[in-house]
């Protein structure tokens, strides 16, 4: 397994091209060779593949624009094509589960998609948040519904630790659970600090990242990707420093 970092993290540092640029830079200087993008500024997937080229860096996971990979399917793999990334993400479903129907219509709008990114080689991946463990009306969880009503080669989960967490679940539990669907999972810790949940640097917290590691290697796991979307007031580069000196100390690279 590589380990990656999420540039959802770095999204402050992202909202021009110039800026995106530099962003890359550091987390390559870092020594992150994998990245995710995700939260940063427009730009042309050839300005991307040049930058990545550039900084020694590639990207294994987006989270794109859900409306394009829904009425653009084609065009949107045709530009990670040529960026060389094979996993098409989704950061969180449409409407955020304000209610029943905002689900059905996702299943709805996202199984041709999924159907057709599958055939070409890719997939889709959908990133989990807590509301994904709720129970639907028939006491099945959302996530469990979701991984039922999508053939398994058509969607991946982008399984987050802290939220699984958050949620109630075990992250290692549920990585097993969802083996052979989870080719990238995002690491992000919890710590507890004034009695409140709150993000941490992988290490940094208290889940139990060794089942994390032991269950995903079996799962069938390539990349492990650092996310942490609030970094309250530290520098997001050197959160994702502290991650990835914890996880090189592992092994990992």
């Amino acid at each position: 397994m590589e380990i990656g970092a999420q540039f959802f993290t770095l999204r402050d540092y992202c909202k021009t091209k110039e800026d995106f640029a530099e962003s890359l830079k550091k987390v390559a200087d870092i020594g992150y060779k994998n990245v995710q993008i995700s939260g940063v500024c427009d730009y042309e997937a050839e300005w991307l593949d040049e930058q990545l080229k550039q900084n020694g860096l590639k990207c294994v996971i987006t989270h794109y624009n859900i409306e394009r990979i829904k009425t653009q399917t084609q065009k949107v793999i045709d530009e990670h094509n040529i960026f060389g990334c094979d996993y098409i993400g989704i950061g969180c479903m449409p409407g955020d589960f304000n209610n029943l129907s905002d689900y059905d219509k996702f299943v709805k709008d996202y199984l041709p998609a999924s159907q057709t990114i599958a055939q070409q080689g890719k997939m889709l991946m959908y990133h989990n948040h807590h509301m994904e463990f709720m129970k639907m009306p028939n006491g099945e969880l959302f996530i469990e519904n979701l991984a039922k009503v999508f053939e398994k080669n058509n969607l991946g989960f982008t399984l987050d630790t802290f939220w699984v967490q958050y949620g109630g679940a075990d992250p290692a539990l549920w990585i097993k659970k969802l083996s052979g669907r989870v080719p990238c999972i995002h690491l992000k810790d919890m710590a507890i600090v004034d009695k409140k949940q709150q993000m941490a640097p992988v290490g940094y917290g208290n889940i139990n990242f060794d089942a994390v590691f032991k269950e995903a290697e079996k799962a069938g796991t390539k990349y492990m990707l650092v996310e942490q979307d609030d970094c309250y007031g530290e520098n997001p580069f050197d959160c994702l420093k502290k991650s990835y000196e914890y996880l090189t100390a592992q092994g990992f690279k």
